[in-house]
């Protein structure tokens, strides 16, 4: 698609307050729940307990107990397979049913918590918040370079106070580089502003490519893979919702990467998972992948540095956005060329938000 034509503008407020709840979202890192250990977490609103049994299974519960109430997270301790409410030791496995209730013999079939369904893959551990009966596993997608050995990779997790879909708009427009991020990763203005754009859309997914041809390397690259000339640099995104994956990458000018010659060079790969906790909150976790200088630790933790300190300006950023669009969250807003997979994937988000309301209804 040529980045001068017109995208009509998606059915959907700029305001970040639709929540698709049919959609499976990262919770946490597979690091941060050890067994025994819990984690609170609000998923389109929803209140979750994550734990982490004795044999390494991964639950999500509702959190809060059906006795009074009680938050799970808040003391709920994990024994074995099960997890204890802090307030009067009802217990509860990793599918909500209740397996005790301290004084009482009987326990009531209809003694038990909300489970959610949750699938651990390549260090993440994915929930589901939506109807139970359109899970499907497949829909989780592969992230081979969280365990190829040939990739070396650090993460993070930040707590964006503004809308996910404000986190999406950005990381599908990286016309904002220069600006935002001149002091970590911005290039020169006047040569970003050549890059050759195309976005298109695959069913519920976007794909955007960015290419700066024979153009100066930054200090960044030459830091890293220690270019001496001009360089051909490629920014390739795929969007999901509550996802993007972002390959950039560089080699020398005129060495034929465009055309798939992509040996050599430095070759990133960024994963941003968008998971949205309230209308206007955002769980961002994030992880930087390589495949160069994969022995090297100090370049690691450099990177990772480096990493936060690009997604704190954006960030910033974003929480200031947020406050002054909640002023007038209706109000019509521009987009320009750079906007195609930003509309794209907002058109998406629309079509599903509005499926997901069809279903609700038909079930009323």
């Amino acid at each position: 698609m040529s980045p001068t034509k017109r995208v009509p503008a998606p059915r959907l407020p700029r305001r970040s307050t639709l929540l698709l709840k049919d959609n499976w979202y990262v919770g946490a890192w597979s690091a941060e729940l050890e067994p025994g250990a819990t984690l609170a977490r609000r998923i389109c609103d929803q209140a979750l307990v994550l734990f982490r049994t004795e044999t390494g299974a991964v639950a999500a519960l509702e959190d809060r107990c059906i006795h009074r109430g009680m938050p799970l997270s808040q003391g709920g301790e994990c024994e074995g397979e099960i997890i204890r409410c802090p307030y009067h030791g009802l217990e509860f496995n990793a599918q909500g049913m209740c397996t005790k209730i301290p004084g009482q013999a009987q326990i009531p079939a209809a003694a038990r918590v909300i489970s959610f369904p949750v699938i651990e893959r390549d260090a993440m551990i994915w929930v589901w918040v939506g109807a139970a009966d359109r899970a499907d596993p497949e829909r989780v997608p592969s992230y081979p370079y969280h365990r190829d050995p040939a990739w070396v990779w650090t993460y993070d997790t930040l707590e964006v106070k503004a809308g996910w879909l404000l986190l999406t708009d950005n990381l599908l427009d990286l016309s904002h580089l220069q600006y935002v991020h001149r002091r970590t990763i911005g290039g020169d203005p006047l040569e970003d502003g050549r890059a050759q754009l195309s976005a298109t859309r695959d069913g519920d997914r976007v794909f955007v490519a960015r290419w700066l041809l024979d153009m100066a390397a930054p200090p960044f690259h030459k830091q890293m893979c220690g270019f001496a000339g001009n360089i051909d640099r490629w920014q390739e995104i795929e969007f999901r919702t509550g996802l993007i994956q972002f390959y950039s990458g560089a080699t020398d000018a005129n060495s034929g990467a465009r055309q798939g010659r992509r040996d050599g060079g430095m070759h990133l790969r960024h994963l941003h998972c968008i998971t949205p906790e309230t209308e206007t909150r955002t769980r961002y976790l994030f992880s930087v992948a390589r495949n160069f200088r994969v022995d090297d630790a100090a370049l690691t933790r450099r990177l990772q540095q480096l990493a936060l300190a690009t997604f704190r300006e954006d960030q910033a950023l974003l929480e200031v956005q947020q406050r002054r669009l909640a002023e007038d969250p209706n109000r019509a807003l521009l987009d320009t060329c750079n906007d195609i997979g930003t509309v794209h994937a907002r058109r998406i988000v629309a079509e599903r938000v509005t499926e997901q309301g069809r279903r609700i209804e038909q079930t009323r």
